[in-house]
Order: C-alpha cells, then structure tokens, then sequence
C-alpha cells in the first residue's frame, strides 16, 4: 500500500500495525520514498499473516476494524478479519475452483427466478458479533435480503447460507474460527465442503446454537435444511 509522507507522519503507529501484514510505501511529492515493512529475524518465517503460516511464529497483532478498512482497500491482496485478527487469502488450487463451480452451477439453476441470490468469492461480509465487526469471504453465500446491498454495490446484511471449501492450510480457521462466528453472527446454514475426505458437513444453526448436523459422504446428496428441493450429488464434486 501507498501512504503520502504527511499521511505517515500523522499516523506513523498505524501504518506501523498495517506493515505486520503488508509492507507501507511512503510517497513525497508523488514519489516513492521509503518502505515501512516489519522486521524479519534472520533464519525465521518471512510471511506475513497468511493462511499457510499457522501456527504463527509471532504474537498475532490485532487491528481495529478502520484500521483493517485502509489495509484492504489500499491492497491487491484479498483479508480477512476476525476477531481483530487479519489473513491474507491465498491463491486457490484447481481442484478448488472445480468444486466451488460445480456447485454455483447447481445453485444459479435452483435459485433462477427466486428472490435469493447465490455469489462466489470474491465477495465482502461483514458480520457483526458482540458489537464487533468481522469481514470475511466465504467461497460462497446465498443472499436472500438483497436489500442489503447499499449504493455502492456492497453487502450489509447477513447470507442465509454459506460454503466454505476447506484446504490444508485453512481448515483450522472454517473448522474453527468461522464456524463461531457463523454459529453467532446469526446465518442459517454453513456447509463445509472436505475435498481431501471427501465429505460434505453441513450444519443448521438456531437461536445461537447448533440444532442439527449432518455429514455426507461416498455416493451420498447433500441436501440443503433451509432451502427445500437443493441438493448436491457428491459424486458431482469428488472426481
């Protein structure tokens, strides 16, 4: 990201958290001047907060919800943030992309002509848990409130259901992390395709409390709790 000189001046303790997870250009009268970038122990890790990095060899930084605003919106790079904690998304496999296509291509045919909308990544949520703020970008979402989308084309509500792909690398934080804040921010229905089992895990919230799972596996359909009629065949996904 590129801050002015002025910018970095005033706001040098920010842009000095911003540089944990990507490194702050600094211009004067339109050129680059100096880089703030965090400091690197010779011999340790070198990668910023990402997905492939955990367990974390430092103590995580946290950033206020503003602060996490200016780091995306200055980057090409795609976060996340939870629970004040940043990640920067990785580029996604083959085998990912041909899931997440399979299964948007079963949903724009269910949803054709209906009032819910299925989207795929890369795409904006912000959920809202105790007062506190959480983007994240679910592989996919079903959006039935699309009321929600403001004049600048950006999503305010809450999905009624979600996906997430697990890989090695982020299965901790859609196993984890994601599922409470699912389970919290008051979403329906959050389905977590296992590619490296095989298997599909689909659970039901309600009132703050998970009220039913089911696990899909081998020749088995998933079908969905909150929309009736959509189904995916595993055979489908698992080639």
């Amino acid at each position: 990201m590129e801050v002015s000189s002025t910018d970095a001046q005033n706001n040098f303790g920010r842009y000095m958290k911003l540089a944990w997870f990507e490194d702050v250009v600094v211009t004067k009268n339109g050129k680059k001047a100096v880089v703030i970038k965090r400091y690197e122990e010779s011999g340790k890790n070198s990668s910023v907060i990402a997905e492939k990095t955990e367990p974390y060899t430092w103590d995580k930084e946290i950033i206020t919800y503003e602060d996490f605003l200016k780091l995306s919106e200055a980057s090409e790079n795609r976060y996340e943030y939870i629970d004040g904690e940043v990640y920067l998304l990785a580029s996604p496999t083959y085998d990912h992309q041909n899931i997440i296509v399979e299964i948007i291509t079963v949903m724009h045919t269910y949803f054709k002509g209906k009032t819910c909308r299925p989207l795929t990544s890369p795409f904006d949520v912000t959920l809202t848990v105790d007062d506190k703020k959480n983007v994240v970008q679910p592989d996919i979402v079903v959006i039935c409130d699309t009321e929600n989308i403001n004049e600048k084309g950006r999503y305010t509500g809450t999905p009624t259901l979600v996906l997430e792909v697990l890989s090695e690398s982020t299965q901790k934080k859609d196993l984890l992390k994601k599922l409470n804040l699912y389970l919290h921010a008051g979403i329906r229905e959050y389905w977590i395709v296992n590619p490296l089992r095989k298997e599909v895990y689909l659970y039901r919230f309600g009132q703050q409390d998970i009220e039913e799972y089911r696990v899909y596996q081998g020749s088995e359909t998933a079908h969905s709790s909150a929309f009736n009629g959509l189904a995916i065949p595993l055979e489908q996904l698992f080639v």
